[in-house]
Protein backbone atom coordinates (compact mmCIF):
# COMPACT_ATOMS: atom_id res chain seq x y z
CA UNK A 1 0.00 0.00 0.00
CA UNK A 2 1.44 3.64 -0.83
CA UNK A 3 1.26 6.24 1.03
CA UNK A 4 1.21 8.81 -1.54
CA UNK A 5 -2.34 11.00 -2.43
CA UNK A 6 -4.24 9.92 -5.34
CA UNK A 7 -3.73 13.55 -6.82
CA UNK A 8 0.36 12.48 -6.56
CA UNK A 9 -0.25 9.65 -8.27
CA UNK A 10 -1.89 11.23 -11.37
CA UNK A 11 0.30 13.70 -11.34
CA UNK A 12 3.05 13.56 -14.29
CA UNK A 13 0.89 11.34 -15.71
CA UNK A 14 -0.91 11.48 -19.42
CA UNK A 15 -0.13 13.78 -21.98
CA UNK A 16 3.79 13.31 -21.22
CA UNK A 17 4.14 17.15 -20.92
CA UNK A 18 3.76 18.00 -24.64
CA UNK A 19 0.19 18.87 -24.94
CA UNK A 20 0.75 22.49 -24.84
CA UNK A 21 3.72 22.48 -27.21
CA UNK A 22 1.14 21.02 -29.81
CA UNK A 23 -1.69 23.65 -28.56
CA UNK A 24 1.01 26.41 -29.51
CA UNK A 25 1.78 25.06 -32.28
CA UNK A 26 -1.54 24.75 -33.95
CA UNK A 27 -1.90 28.50 -32.92
CA UNK A 28 0.53 29.53 -34.54
CA UNK A 29 0.75 27.38 -37.97
CA UNK A 30 -3.02 28.83 -37.69
CA UNK A 31 -1.97 32.51 -37.40
CA UNK A 32 0.70 32.01 -40.41
CA UNK A 33 -1.91 30.48 -42.38
CA UNK A 34 -4.00 33.36 -41.84
CA UNK A 35 -1.26 35.91 -43.24
CA UNK A 36 -0.05 33.20 -46.17
CA UNK A 37 -3.48 32.72 -47.17
CA UNK A 38 -4.28 36.30 -46.99
CA UNK A 39 -1.12 37.13 -49.00
CA UNK A 40 -2.11 34.45 -51.78
CA UNK A 41 -6.13 35.46 -52.45
CA UNK A 42 -4.66 39.37 -52.40
CA UNK A 43 -2.42 38.10 -55.25
CA UNK A 44 -4.34 36.06 -56.97
CA UNK A 45 -7.21 38.83 -57.23
CA UNK A 46 -5.15 40.48 -60.35
CA UNK A 47 -4.06 37.60 -61.84
CA UNK A 48 -6.08 36.17 -64.98
CA UNK A 49 -6.30 32.41 -63.46
CA UNK A 50 -7.29 30.89 -67.09
CA UNK A 51 -3.80 31.53 -68.03
CA UNK A 52 -1.20 29.39 -67.54
CA UNK A 53 1.72 31.63 -68.59
CA UNK A 54 0.55 34.43 -66.22
CA UNK A 55 -0.09 31.94 -63.43
CA UNK A 56 3.60 30.51 -64.15
CA UNK A 57 5.30 34.09 -64.69
CA UNK A 58 4.14 35.04 -61.38
CA UNK A 59 5.09 32.22 -59.93
CA UNK A 60 8.44 32.69 -60.97
CA UNK A 61 9.03 35.96 -59.01
CA UNK A 62 11.51 34.51 -55.69
CA UNK A 63 9.29 36.25 -53.53
CA UNK A 64 6.04 34.45 -54.41
CA UNK A 65 7.99 30.99 -55.01
CA UNK A 66 8.83 31.48 -51.53
CA UNK A 67 5.88 32.68 -49.74
CA UNK A 68 3.75 29.66 -51.99
CA UNK A 69 6.49 26.79 -50.81
CA UNK A 70 5.32 28.75 -47.05
CA UNK A 71 2.05 28.63 -47.57
CA UNK A 72 2.19 25.16 -48.69
CA UNK A 73 4.08 23.62 -46.01
CA UNK A 74 2.44 25.24 -43.52
CA UNK A 75 -0.89 24.12 -44.23
CA UNK A 76 0.60 20.59 -44.23
CA UNK A 77 2.18 21.30 -41.01
CA UNK A 78 -1.56 22.46 -39.25
CA UNK A 79 -3.27 19.75 -40.99
CA UNK A 80 -0.86 16.77 -40.22
CA UNK A 81 -1.24 18.39 -36.31
CA UNK A 82 -4.99 18.46 -36.76
CA UNK A 83 -5.31 15.29 -38.24
CA UNK A 84 -3.16 13.78 -35.28
CA UNK A 85 -5.34 15.10 -32.65
CA UNK A 86 -8.35 13.40 -34.38
CA UNK A 87 -6.58 10.39 -34.74
CA UNK A 88 -5.39 10.31 -31.18
CA UNK A 89 -8.62 11.13 -29.51
CA UNK A 90 -10.88 8.65 -31.47
CA UNK A 91 -8.77 5.57 -32.48
CA UNK A 92 -6.95 2.98 -30.29
CA UNK A 93 -4.58 0.54 -30.20
CA UNK A 94 -2.70 -0.57 -33.54
CA UNK A 95 -5.25 1.15 -35.92
CA UNK A 96 -4.26 4.31 -33.67
CA UNK A 97 -0.41 3.50 -34.63
CA UNK A 98 -1.20 2.85 -37.99
CA UNK A 99 -3.50 5.41 -38.62
CA UNK A 100 -0.73 8.11 -37.58
CA UNK A 101 1.86 6.41 -39.30
CA UNK A 102 -0.07 7.06 -42.98
CA UNK A 103 -1.40 10.12 -41.76
CA UNK A 104 2.52 11.66 -41.46
CA UNK A 105 3.30 9.81 -44.44
CA UNK A 106 0.81 11.14 -46.79
CA UNK A 107 1.59 14.83 -45.14
CA UNK A 108 4.66 14.58 -46.00
CA UNK A 109 4.34 13.03 -49.36
CA UNK A 110 1.77 15.45 -50.84
CA UNK A 111 3.64 18.99 -49.23
CA UNK A 112 6.72 17.19 -51.77
CA UNK A 113 4.55 16.83 -54.17
CA UNK A 114 3.50 20.36 -54.28
CA UNK A 115 6.43 21.84 -53.93
CA UNK A 116 8.33 19.97 -56.56
CA UNK A 117 5.39 20.93 -58.55
CA UNK A 118 5.80 24.79 -57.57
CA UNK A 119 9.44 24.59 -58.31
CA UNK A 120 9.11 23.15 -61.39
CA UNK A 121 6.59 25.80 -62.59
CA UNK A 122 8.80 28.42 -61.15
CA UNK A 123 11.81 27.40 -62.88
CA UNK A 124 9.91 26.49 -65.81
CA UNK A 125 11.00 22.80 -66.14
CA UNK A 126 8.55 21.01 -68.09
Amino acid sequence: MSLRSPLARALGLGAAGDGPAHWWSQRVSAVAMVVLTSWFLLSAVNLELGNPGVVAQWLAAPLNTVLMILLTGTLSYHSAIGVQVVLEDYLGGWVRVTGLLVSQFLHILLAAVAIVAILRIAFGVR
